[in-house]
């Protein structure tokens, strides 16, 4: 959070210089927006393509213009990319610690992006107004792009799954390309650096756990598995659900690596469910941010109590 206020603290300075800078040459122009390209601009700004006969002034208040539009995309971006709190980069995250009466609870989804079920799963949490949080593996990443920006656009959470979804023991170099590789794509497909991960079947000893951990990613298990890759009956998955669902819970599903039309199926009356029973439903980082702000109160009442 303080990072985004940070963010368009530094676009509201960045725009009062432009205002007051009307004699400002053209090349001091391109210098602010060198300062500024650590937010990786999807809009390129060349002031060469501006005609050469039109004023200093007109030309600043077009790069003006061009250079919010450019701020407020990066902005949403932004805000799906989240930032991660300190006290979680590196950490193994099985649920949120909250107290009983903060009814939170985060859906997620595995093994996408596929064909039909994500899709089917993204329609859903659309018609119910909720967002949940996909980890995704690379290969399939590669495969459905469009799925991926998908999600995205409609305002989910992505993380890492892996490039293979493998098991087995894994050397430093074969984890690094399982974690990186995905990352790199990811970025490439949605602008996102996420520093989101979730091992292939929670295992954490078989190297890609350390890795992740090592760069400083958050490490997301779960605390009610729906056991959906096995395709039971719907209601035997919706009580998997919640046989240990809790506040702070996070519930892992499946939309991807075979056959979902069980989780599919399941989905709206798991929410339905959850709502029933007072739950409201949360990305994985509003989450940790909320786990974050309790224990930040915690210790301020522990300083001035001392």
């Amino acid at each position: 959070m303080d990072d985004n206020k940070s963010f368009f603290g530094l676009q509201k300075i960045l725009v009062t210089l432009l205002v007051l800078s009307g004699s400002v040459s053209v090349s001091t122009m391109m210098l602010i927006k060198s300062s500024s390209s650590n937010a990786q601009s999807t809009e390129n700004i060349n002031v060469n393509n501006l005609p050469s006969k039109v004023g200093i002034q007109q030309q600043i208040e077009e790069l003006k213009a061009t250079m919010l539009r450019s701020w407020q995309q990066q902005a949403q971006t932004k805000g799906f990319s989240y930032t991660v709190p300190l006290r979680f980069q590196g950490a193994i995250v099985d649920a949120a610690k909250l107290t009983p009466e903060q009814k939170v609870i985060a859906l997620t989804f595995d093994d996408g992006p596929w064909p039909e079920s994500t899709k089917q799963v993204l329609d859903i949490l659309k018609k119910n107004q909720i967002k949940g949080t996909f980890f995704l593996i690379g290969q399939n990443v590669k495969n459905y792009p469009g799925l991926v920006k998908q999600e995205i656009a409609e305002g989910h959470v992505i993380g890492n799954h892996t490039w293979h979804h493998w098991y087995q023991f894994l050397n430093p170099q074969a984890a690094a390309y399982e974690i990186d590789h995905t990352a790199d794509l990811i970025y490439q497909v949605t602008g996102i650096k996420t520093n989101l991960f979730r091992p292939p079947g929670g295992l954490m000893h078989n190297g890609v756990a350390s890795y992740a951990r090592n760069s400083k990613y958050a490490i997301i298990r779960w605390s009610s598995d729906s056991v959906d890759y096995s395709r039971p009956a719907v209601p035997k998955l919706i009580n998997n659900v919640f046989r240990r669902a809790k506040p702070g819970g996070i519930v892992l599903m499946h939309d991807g690596g075979g056959n979902r039309s069980k989780t599919v199926q399941a989905l709206p009356e798991i929410i339905a469910n959850f709502r029933k029973q007072g739950y409201k439903f949360v990305t994985i980082p509003e989450l940790l941010e909320m786990q974050d702000k309790d224990q930040k109160l915690i210790a301020n009442k522990k300083t001035v109590q001392n």
